[in-house]
Parts: structure tokens; C-alpha cells; sequence
């Protein structure tokens, strides 16, 4: 097989953790023949140098800055759907989903870039085989409907991950046993910084948007699933998928919006992603492979800013998709119920809640994208080489 897992990191500043991850690939004998990087970027950024790092590596891939996605938006005739990759956002992560869609890979991969791979797992390796995963596992709930991914060393550390409500804090953790046949999505888990909001930063004592608690391999005891009906908080910086969740799976419109709701791209798309998944008698696996979470220090207050906005919209929009869908067949079909109970729902009780409105237009835009895309069969190429 070639090129059938498609690598998507986007950074403007941390691009040579690539290198790591292709090393540790390498290391655990994973064939790297199989990946294909796409580096989402910004003009302001080294495009070259990223090409040149890919090329050192002997591994495929296209660097992609606002200038190089206009291209291929316009190549790919959907110039009209470039809304939909949010300008200078986390979010852009969606651009690679499009490229996944475009050119028939049949898995991807989300990495940021202030992350590495541990050396003990096989990083590819390991997310391809808890996509593959049949059998026995580990499956949690809760009295609250979601699942705190940090449950299990949760008496040491109390924390919750960044996404989780509030409203569904001091919940009852239950755990049993249950088989899966279908594993959809494999969400690694992070050491180090964990992946908490700007509030319990705050709470935790630091300024520097890092968090003074930090998590280590002893705070994972192993996989786990989350019962059909309950939700959990998915974080896209060490995240493999199937194919077939993509029409599901969009990052929402962040940052770049009028009323100023950043941060929250994949926490939401991870609800809509859980959601669609029970619909369909499917799971999303957490656990391993970890990565070691290096996030840069940055205040606090600013990441606060961003997540303002969006938090009392983050309290209730589980519950407006957990009301529809329950005759869908496919992703799409899950998807476009949930856009439309968001585009036609009136939340005019929340700040900001005219914000789920816009998600739910940019929802149905998705799909109508993927669908203009569904007869591309390109075949992806590799960086050209320097003039």
C-alpha cells in the first residue's frame, strides 16, 4: 500500500517535530511509505524550509500557507467553499480533512506541533491498531452523560480536560466491559502540559497558559471506550480517524467570526463526531499512543479572551445534537441532521447564541463541499524539488 494515511499538522512555528514522529515511525519498523504530510500553514511562515525538511526526511507531503490553499481551492473548482478554513484558526485543521477527502486516503492523522511522539510506543503503529481493534475493552459513563478522558488518576490531580462542561463536573464514574467491533477514531492522550481551558489554568495557579499540574505515563492506566449516549472532550493534537467519519468531523469556524468564539473547533466537531458515532454503532478509542505535550507559554488572560465567548454555548450544544439524528444511516446523514437543528434553532436565550446559527449554515456548506469534492480521484504527489 502507498500513501494511505494522510498526516495533517498544522503549525506556524514547532514544523521540525516532524521529524521526530517520522524517526520514531522508522525506529518501530511502521512503513513510512504509507504517510503523507500536509503542513498547514501561513504566508508569514517558511514554506521552503518545511518542503526541505520533508524532502531531508524522504517522505511525501505539500506545505500548504494561505496562498497554496486558495490555489487548490480554485484548482479543485470549490473556490466558493474557502470560507470554511478560517484564516490564521486552529480550525485550518479542516483544510486537511478536504485534501484527505480530494485525494482517497483511507485514514488521517492530527498532530500539533508542540507535541512529540514517546519513544516506548509506535506512534503510527499504535493508532492503526486501535483503528482496528476488535474485542473486549474497557467502557466508561457517567451520571452526568460525559466522561472526563483524565478519569483515571483523577483522585491525584483533578483535573479536566479543556471542553469539558461545567455543569457535568463532580459526576459518578462507572466502568464495565463491553466488545467493539468498529473503532472509528483513536484519540492519544498527552503528558506534561495537559490540555486544560484558560478558567482552570487560572485555577490551578499559572499566568503562562501551561498550568502548574502536569500529568506523566503513570496517570494512564490503559484504553478506554465511552457508553453510547455519553459524550467526552476529543482534542485533535494526537488524533487518528477512518475516512468515512470525515463528513462528520468538520473543525468549526473559529476565531474568525463576529462574535469572537475561538478555541472550541475540536471540542465541538469531537460532540458531533460522538454523536454520530453512537448513531452508527460505532466508538472512538482513547488512551494510548501518548505524546508529550510541549505547549509554549503565552497568558493565560488571552486564551480566556478567546474562550469567553464561546463557554456558555459549550455548556448546552451536546444537548441540541443529542435531540436528532436517530434515522441516520451515514455520517452525512448524522452530520446534516445536527446542522440543521443549529441552523434553524433559536438560541437567542445564550450569549452568543446566534453563534450556533453560523456553525450550523458552515455545517451544511461542509457537506455540500465534500460532495463537490466526491468525484475527485487525484492522486497526491510529493514536493517538487527547489529550484
Amino acid at each position: 500500500m502507498t500513501h494511505d494515511v494522510c498526516v495533517v499538522v498544522p503549525t506556524i512555528r514547532e514544523y521540525e517535530c516532524v521529524r521526530a514522529y517520522v524517526e520514531n515511525a522508522r525506529s518501530h519498523g511502521f512503513d513510512t511509505d504509507r504517510l503523507f504530510f500536509v503542513l498547514v500553514t501561513e504566508d508569514f511562515c517558511d514554506s521552503r524550509e518545511m518542503e526541505r525538511m520533508l524532502r531531508d526526511l524522504g517522505v511525501a507531503g505539500e506545505v500548504f500557507d494561505g496562498t497554496r490553499r486558495e490555489e487548490w481551492f480554485e484548482a479543485n473548482e470549490i473556490a466558493e467553499f474557502s470560507h470554511l478554513v478560517p484564516a490564521a484558526s486552529h480550525a485550518q485543521t479542516s483544510f486537511g480533512l478536504l485534501y484527505l477527502w480530494a485525494n482517497g486516503f483511507d485514514y488521517g492523522v492530527f498532530i500539533d506541533d508542540d507535541t512529540l511522539p514517546h519513544d516506548e510506543w509506535d506512534f503510527f503503529g499504535r493508532h492503526m491498531e486501535n483503528l482496528a481493534f476488535e474485542g473486549p475493552i474497557e467502557s466508561v459513563r457517567s451520571d452526568e452523560r460525559w466522561v472526563n478522558v483524565l478519569y483515571q488518576a483523577f483522585d491525584d490531580h483533578g483535573l479536566y480536560p479543556r471542553g469539558y462542561p461545567y455543569a457535568a463536573m463532580d459526576e459518578t464514574v462507572e466502568t464495565s466491559r463491553r466488545a467493539v467491533d468498529h473503532v472509528v477514531a483513536s484519540q492519544g492522550l498527552w503528558t506534561n502540559v495537559p490540555d486544560l481551558d484558560a478558567v482552570r489554568i487560572l485555577m490551578d495557579g499559572d499566568l503562562q497558559g501551561q498550568a502548574q499540574t502536569r500529568t506523566s505515563v503513570a496517570d494512564f492506566t490503559g484504553d478506554f471506550v465511552v457508553d453510547p449516549g455519553q459524550y467526552l472532550t476529543v482534542c485533535s493534537m494526537n488524533l487518528a480517524f477512518r475516512r468515512e467519519v470525515v463528513p462528520a468531523f468538520y473543525q468549526l469556524p473559529m476565531d474568525d467570526n463576529e462574535w469572537d468564539v475561538g478555541r472550541f473547533d475540536d471540542i465541538w466537531s469531537g460532540v458531533f463526531l460522538k454523536r454520530a458515532a453512537d448513531l452508527l454503532g460505532h466508538d472512538v478509542l482513547t488512551g494510548d499512543p501518548l505524546c508529550e505535550h510541549n505547549k509554549a507559554p503565552r497568558p493565560t488572560f488571552d486564551d480566556l479572551n478567546n474562550e469567553v465567548p464561546g463557554l456558555e454555548l459549550n455548556e448546552h450544544l451536546w444537548e441540541y445534537v443529542d435531540e436528532v439524528g436517530g434515522d441516520a444511516e451515514t455520517y452525512a446523514e448524522a452530520f446534516a441532521a445536527m446542522a440543521d437543528r443549529l441552523a434553524e434553532g433559536d438560541f437567542a436565550e445564550l450569549n452568543n447564541g446566534a453563534f450556533l446559527n453560523h456553525v450550523g449554515e458552515y455545517m451544511r456548506d461542509w457537506l455540500d463541499c465534500l460532495d463537490a469534492l466526491a468525484g475527485l480521484d487525484a492522486e497526491p504527489q510529493p514536493v517538487p524539488a527547489d529550484d
